[in-house]
């Protein structure tokens, strides 16, 4: 039962930051000024929803982040234990019991996200705003793209991805 729980509170968690985050870019994608874009603000906007959806939405997303952390959460599941399911979204997002790698990986990448995010605070309306949308495209695929991996980890048998801990294979 406390597997359970705790695989519930790890989704539910991410959910709960990406979708703070959505709210709150989302607010300020919506301040763009539409009415005075010129020309190059819509091919930046184009560009910017196209570049975010691919990169951060399908490759960054659907192909990496979402899967394994769907593995993460099955193993959870299965593997609970009290610290595990006080910090199930962290655990789960690999920022302990994971390889190595992946723990390297996960803070450099929080740390480069944490750089971006200030260094887009600098930018004036409509560039944050387009910068804003993108982001917004790409944490709402992620949110779709983890929800529906999660539930094929947790209903199918042969779901093949690897949760990264130090006990599984990569």
């Amino acid at each position: 039962m406390l597997g359970v729980i705790a695989a519930l509170w790890g989704f539910i968690g991410i959910c709960l930051l990406f979708s703070s985050a959505i709210y709150r870019l989302g607010s300020m994608a919506l301040e763009m000024p539409l009415g005075s874009f010129e020309w190059y603000h819509w091919l930046a906007l184009a560009a910017c929803l196209g570049f975010m959806g691919f990169a951060e939405g399908y490759r960054g997303f659907q192909q990496n982040f979402s899967p394994r952390v769907a593995a993460r959460i099955r193993y959870l599941k299965q593997n609970v234990t009290p610290l595990r399911a006080l910090l199930a979204p962290v655990f789960c997002m690999g920022f302990f019991h994971a390889q190595k790698r992946r723990q390297i990986v996960t803070i450099c990448l929080t740390l480069g996200i944490v750089g971006l995010v200030l260094l887009v605070r600098l930018l004036e309306q409509p560039w944050r705003g387009i910068v804003d949308a993108g982001v917004v495209l790409g944490l709402s695929w992620g949110i779709i793209s983890l929800a529906l991996f999660t539930l094929q980890a947790l209903t199918r048998a042969d779901f093949q991805y690897s949760p990264e801990t130090p006990d599984s294979p990569r």
